[in-house]
């Protein structure tokens, strides 16, 4: 079966109308929107070779997942080594909410690092 190309007139030329194939829905998270950006922004030949060969919406999931993966991780162990626990929490609330601040703040910067700007 032959698939039938139109075309849109563009001033003195013929245009085809190309159209990407549909990309499966995929919930997109935070990192993987962030990496999204900056991919449009610092590699914009990849992000158009990932775009075009329908890879690009699968790519970004698999980012955004294993970014999460890594900040709980990171989160987990840093609050682990400082001392910052439950006990810390139900004695001193406002110090475990800085201190755990810190932390994820620190954990955010180095998915920043790792994962999100970098190709």
């Amino acid at each position: 079966m032959a698939t039938k190309i139109t075309y849109t007139q563009q001033g003195d030329y013929l245009l085809p109308d190309l159209k990407l194939p549909e990309q499966p829905k995929v919930e997109i998270g935070i990192w993987g929107k962030r990496h999204l950006r900056y991919l449009e922004k610092h590699h914009p030949i990849i992000y158009t070779n990932l775009l075009t060969s329908c890879k690009l919406t699968a790519y970004l999931a698999d980012i955004d997942e294993q970014a999460e993966d890594m900040f709980f991780r990171l989160v987990n162990q840093l609050a682990k080594q400082e001392g910052v626990n439950e006990k810390l929490k139900a004695d001193n609330q406002m110090l475990w909410v800085a201190r755990m601040n810190n932390i994820r703040n620190r954990a955010e910067e180095i998915v920043y690092q790792e994962m999100i700007y970098k190709f």
